[in-house]
């Protein structure tokens, strides 16, 4: 009964969520391969003493992970008083189309550019080509800082390792089946083979399982598109594999459930995400999706547009942030925790906040 009233409630709560002061991690030394983490409780600003233009630059707005991180910086944007333009640039492969979005930031004359890279290896040697000397911050993906051009222009940084997140789906499925437990098949469908954090995410996931009973029959990749996710989810089938779970990004996981339902086939494979979606989350809360790791993307998005603010008005700025990732169950889903994550259901994309 429980589950049937959890959703109102955290749409009621997510509206003010992302002013509250929260736990998450603090980088130190910022950007660097040894950089230690401490957790600190982190109060996000109150005000702006000016409506700065921030300019957010993110790879698509295809799945409701990246409308969620579009709430939060909305949200927080509204609340500091300052102007925000989105632009999207419609997919990972859609690297030429990012960096004339970066161009256009540029000529709005925006104050910071907040920018979610399409892929990690981009812009060497070349950021300031498209940004100027505008500050950027990176969210959610990060850009490799041992290029020097990136290292001189990114000001700070906000997102978790994906290796993380990973990792934690490898985790709660090496738990039920341990070695020796009896050998069960996983079909990986991580996302984009190229672009976005999907390389860290398998990596972290083979890593946890590989003292387990996990066997990974097969790992298919594309773009995260429900159409996509779907044409391989029916090649998987197809190939007439003998699978007990699919691991995959939000939108094979969503797109499975409904596959599974067509086929019949939903007593037999169960299924885990690697991050979470307003369709995981509905999945757990019915019991059709295991497990999700969630970074909290509404809580990264309002530390992104946190740091702009506070880089321009020259106020204590941490230059390396990140939520503490957590991992969620049909039995464990913090209302709190799924406040920092997701938008509310209503919330449509939002392309421009204007000065108040």
């Amino acid at each position: 009964m429980m589950k049937k009233w959890l959703l109102p409630a955290l749409l009621l709560l997510s509206a003010s969520q992302c002013a509250l002061a929260a736990e998450i991690l603090a980088y130190t030394p910022p950007f660097t391969a040894d950089k230690q983490a401490t957790a600190i409780e982190y109060q996000p600003l109150k005000t702006a003493s000016k409506p700065w233009k921030l300019c957010a630059v993110y790879p698509h707005l295809k799945d409701s992970y990246w409308l969620s991180i579009n709430y939060g910086m909305v949200k927080h944007a509204q609340a500091l008083g300052v102007q925000l333009k989105v632009l999207e640039s419609g997919g990972y492969p859609n690297l030429a189309k990012q960096e004339r979005q970066l161009s256009d930031c540029r000529d709005w004359g925006a104050d910071a550019i907040i920018l979610g890279t399409v892929d990690s290896q981009a812009y060497k040697g070349n950021l300031s080509q498209f940004t100027g000397d505008i500050p950027v911050f990176a969210t959610i993906n990060s850009l490799d800082m041992g290029d020097a051009n990136s290292a001189k222009n990114i000001t700070a940084h906000v997102g978790v390792d994906w290796y993380e997140m990973g990792c934690k789906a490898g985790q709660f499925m090496a738990k039920r089946h341990p070695r020796g437990s009896g050998i069960v098949n996983v079909a990986l469908l991580p996302g984009p083979l190229q672009r976005g954090g999907t390389k860290p995410v398998v990596k972290g996931f083979l890593d946890a399982v590989a003292n387990s009973d996990i066997n990974i029959v097969t790992t298919l990749w594309a773009d995260n598109s429900k159409e996509l996710q779907r044409n391989l989810i029916q090649q998987l089938f197809a190939t007439g594999h003998d699978i007990d779970y699919i691991v995959g990004g939000a939108v094979a996981t969503e797109v499975a459930i409904s596959e599974l339902r067509t086929n019949n086939m939903a007593d037999q494979i169960k299924l885990v995400s690697t991050y979470l979606s307003h369709g995981v989350y509905r999945g757990l809360l019915r019991d059709k999706i295991l497990f999700s790791p969630t970074d909290k993307m509404a809580q990264q998005a309002m530390l992104s547009v946190d740091q702009a603010v506070r880089y321009l008005e020259h106020k204590p700025l941490q230059r390396d942030l990140a939520p503490i990732v957590e991992g969620l169950t049909p039995d464990h889903l913090p209302k709190a925790v799924i406040a920092e994550s997701l938008s509310p259901a209503e919330f449509r994309p939002v392309f421009s906040v204007g000065a108040p």
